[in-house]
């Protein structure tokens, strides 16, 4: 019954103004009013980054800015979560309204701004969890920050001790000058900052905790290389591929004009498209996080093929509710044993090249 009402909250959901519907989706989250997902498949058990993970599928940071529910999401079904993205300061973010629904390209358009409570109110919900299931932390910069370098660093340093992995997010497009910061002199002094960061916390006896670097879709073809040349260089430990786009190819309706970053079904391409290029740079050595219009089984397995170990999902949760994590799930099961192979692990970047040779824009 519960999974019922569960799929029909998407539709009861959307005759409410987007960030009113988020909240009530997170306080339900927060009372513990979910079901329970069943057991995975042991075919979707990946390794990523030193990690273990029971199946490839998360959330995009976005939804959990705050850390309120990174255990409800594991209880949803998904192999890891991620909050975020989180800023050392609290800030309200941009003015609203700030994100716009395209219903009718299964996309959502905003320009929210790291609206976040800061640092110290998301790790003291950190702290009290369970140290139970993987939980990633999204750092970011603050708007008005005079070091945007030393907030990444200050992010390291303060959830160290309960994040099971980091995610550099310098690709919002909703913080002027943030991607500026994937620039590969700046992307090296950010890295060299941020790795030193980590260094001290190993040297101190700690684990090594996974350091991912989160991508624009809408990086210069001519400049991918030499971002990865630095990616690759500093031995990060993944690439998230890839944040909200600029571009509004392919849309239409009232709201495609909006500013902000363009997500869901219109981003699919572009994002996979640079997914593989990545994949294809990297020579696979790097693992990689595949995000961007995720809606069905078919969708999430050509992420896999493209280059994808894990998998993030966001907008589409939106429109098809959390049953659509239960039904990726059975349909990569599915290809598992329909291609014989032993592990969904073994379908990663099977298809690459075919991906990477594609326009960006379709």
């Amino acid at each position: 019954m519960l999974r019922k009402l569960f799929d029909f909250a998407p539709r009861a959901l959307t005759l409410l103004p987007p960030e009113e519907a988020h909240e009530l989706t997170l306080k339900a989250l927060e009372l513990g009013k979910i079901p329970f997902a069943d057991m995975d498949c042991p075919a979707l058990k990946v390794a990523f980054a030193g990690l273990t993970l029971p199946n490839p599928i998360g959330i995009a940071a976005g939804f959990d800015k705050d850390a309120r529910v990174p255990d409800a999401i594991l209880r949803l079904g998904c192999g890891f979560a991620e909050i975020g993205t989180v800023t050392p300061l609290p800030q309200a973010g941009n003015p609203k309204p700030r994100v716009f629904r395209l219903r009718q390209d299964h996309a959502v358009i905003n320009r929210l701004g790291f609206n976040n409570g800061g640092h110290q109110a998301a790790l003291a919900r950190l702290a009290r969890r369970p140290r139970n299931g993987i939980v990633g932390v999204n750092i970011g910069a603050n708007k008005d920050s005079a070091d945007r370098i030393a907030d990444y660093v200050r992010g390291i340093e303060t959830f160290y001790d309960v994040a099971s992995y980091f995610t550099i997010n310098i690709s919002s497009p909703n913080t002027p000058g943030l991607r500026d910061l994937q620039d590969p002199a700046a992307l090296n002094e950010l890295l060299t900052h941020v790795l030193r960061a980590r260094a001290a916390e190993i040297a101190k006896g700690k684990p090594r905790r996974p350091i991912v670097v989160k991508l624009a879709p809408d990086i210069a073809e001519d400049s991918v290389g030499a971002v990865i040349s630095q990616l690759a260089g500093h031995d990060v430990d993944g690439i998230a591929v890839s944040n909200t786009t600029l571009s509004r190819r392919g849309i239409s309706g009232e709201n495609a004009r909006q500013a902000g970053g363009l997500s869901g079904r219109p981003l699919f391409h572009r994002s996979t498209a640079m997914l593989a290029r990545v994949h294809q740079a990297t020579e696979g050595r790097i693992p990689l996080i595949g995000i961007g219009g995720i809606d069905s089984g078919a969708a999430a397995l050509a992420k896999i093929e493209a280059g994808a170990t894990l998998l993030q999902l966001y907008t589409a949760l939106i429109y098809e509710g959390p049953s659509l994590i239960w039904r990726i799930k059975r349909e990569l099961a599915a290809a598992v044993a329909r291609e014989g192979v032993r592990s969904i692990a073994d379908l990663v970047g099977r298809r690459s090249g075919e991906w990477a040779a594609r326009s960006l824009d379709g």
